[in-house]
């Protein structure tokens, strides 16, 4: 089935009527999910998420939800919504407006729709099926990636290399030594980049589905390739390379599983 943009839109709405009103709010407080390191987690995340769940029970009641902050509703279902309230929680709390919501569709396992949306700055990608959209600041228009083919021409973003631990940390920097510039914090915005055409190349480890689901279709349906690191489907997340070419996708493989 086809997801239009008009029912995203109202996704992206209902959850900005809960985040856009806590970010940068004085007094906002969070809380760890974690007993050793951090991961934050708002009151934002938990009534976006809520939102959203009662958007999509309203409009396709037999449907799935697999969300971040409460987790499987009718799981067995062949059409599944993937929910991350607020992508990049750690920006939101600091200010930043870095963060995003992420809603993908998914039907009988494959990601065919997604929203990436960032409501401070009034930015809206879009995948549905037709091709990759943006609505924003500059005007309404299809989005497709840029053709960079080799590595030393290419723009690298991942959230932050520390994240990759012993051994992946490694392949990680001869990876970013072989590129032309990188940048890191970006969370999800990171993928709507290379969408966009503005970058090239996204590199995680340890990805969750809410937190790539969505993306999938905005990256393939732009023109890119997002895959694990052992090319298999991005669906099943964990480690994740996106790339503008196959070119580039190929050369950032080796590299990775060298």
């Amino acid at each position: 089935m086809r997801i239009g943009k008009e029912f995203m839109q109202r996704l992206a709405d209902a959850a900005a009527a809960q985040t856009l009103p806590r970010f940068r709010m004085a007094g906002l407080t969070s809380d760890n999910k974690y007993q050793t390191g951090f991961d934050p987690v708002t009151e934002a995340d938990r009534e976006a998420e809520r939102a959203i769940r009662s958007l999509i029970g309203e409009t396709f009641p037999g449907h799935g939800i697999v969300g971040e902050e409460f987790g499987i509703e009718n799981g067995d279902s062949r059409h599944l919504w993937i929910v991350d309230p607020i992508d990049g929680t750690r920006s939101f709390i600091s200010g930043i407006p870095l963060w995003g919501t992420l809603v993908g569709f998914m039907e009988d396992g494959d990601a065919v729709a997604g929203i990436m949306s960032q409501p401070f700055i009034g930015e809206l990608f879009f995948a549905d099926g037709e091709g990759c959209f943006y609505e924003g600041p500059g005007g309404a228009r299809r989005l497709s990636v840029r053709q960079t083919r080799a590595l030393a021409e290419a723009t690298l973003c991942t959230t932050a290399p520390s994240l990759f631990e012993g051994a992946f940390r490694e392949t990680y920097d001869r990876l970013e030594g072989q590129v032309q510039l990188s940048r890191y914090s970006t969370d999800c915005y990171a993928y709507a980049m290379l969408a966009a055409g503005n970058i090239d190349l996204v590199v995680e480890a340890g990805l969750q589905p809410y937190d790539i689901v969505a993306l999938v279709p905005i990256i393939e349906q732009a023109g890119g390739i997002v895959t694990t690191w052992d090319g298999g489907p991005a669906e099943k997340a964990g480690d994740i390379v996106a790339a503008a070419t196959p070119e580039l996708h190929e050369a950032a493989l080796k590299i990775l599983n060298s």
